[in-house]
């Protein structure tokens, strides 16, 4: 596994998951922004550890990660049901504003990759608002195929930015920075889902109350019915971990 020997992990079916809270996890990867030094965060739940689990290409990929935080409900639970439990959930979207915050107090630039033209665009004129001493460098919709990759890539390295957060699914924005990690050399890479779509106001956020109830999951499949076959993957998840049980923190 990867990961410094300065981050505590738990290993989740193999997967080294960071046992850091929120404050600790910023703080971290304040310092990376100042190493500058390329830094992959991914941000992990049950159905990526299931995909990890089902392909070894995958797998290696999130081993070979720099911090892998619990942003699953259900990561955090089977770190319990490991018996070595993670300080708390730290969900993507919420360490991409945190992040963003950082930069304000220091004047950080960002590059936005992913989603559709229209929502990029929008997400990009409200995290400018929001956060207005964010230099927002560079933006680009995630309509490219492989043949543009490099084309993409020549983009963000001519701008440097702090900070690169790509939304392009997680079967493909994981890997895509894996890949280009090297070369895009930015100090902080982070997937991040559908946030944009959040950001930008297309979708919305589960309810408070759902996310208190650790329903943040159902909210979204009821409002986009087309996630059910990745869902799946959720109580294979849940049998798997009250299978192994202490089991499951095991490194492999």
């Amino acid at each position: 596994m990867k990961q410094p020997a300065n981050v505590p992990t738990v290993s989740v079916f193999g997967i080294p998951v960071c046992k850091w809270g929120m404050e600790d996890t910023v703080k971290y990867l304040t310092e990376a922004v100042q190493s500058g030094k390329p830094h992959q965060i991914i941000t992990a739940n049950p159905i990526m550890v299931m995909a990890a689990l089902e392909n070894p290409e995958y797998k290696t990929m999130m081993q070979n990660a720099d911090l892998i935080v619990p942003d699953g409900t259900g990561v955090v639970w089977a770190a319990r049901k490991g018996g070595q439990p993670v300080a708390e959930r730290v969900a993507g979207f919420d360490l991409l504003h945190e992040l963003m915050k950082q930069g304000e107090q220091l004047g950080w630039t960002v590059f936005l990759l992913g989603a559709a033209p229209e929502v990029i665009q929008e997400a990009s004129a409200r995290l400018q608002l929001q956060y207005p001493r964010v230099k927002i460098v560079g933006t680009r919709d995630g309509y490219f195929g492989p043949q543009q990759d490099l084309e993409v890539v020549a983009e963000i390295v001519k701008v440097k930015p702090d900070l690169l957060f790509v939304a392009r699914g997680a079967d493909t924005q994981e890997p895509w920075i894996a890949k280009y990690k090297e070369q895009l050399g930015v100090p902080v890479m982070m997937g991040v889902g559908g946030s944009f779509d959040v950001i930008s106001g297309r979708t919305q956020r589960a309810p408070k109350i759902m996310q208190k109830m650790h329903l943040e999951w159902f909210y979204r499949l009821l409002r986009e019915p087309t996630r059910i076959r990745r869902m799946l993957a959720l109580p294979k998840f849940t049998v798997k971990v009250l299978r192994e049980g202490e089991n499951l923190t095991k490194v492999r």
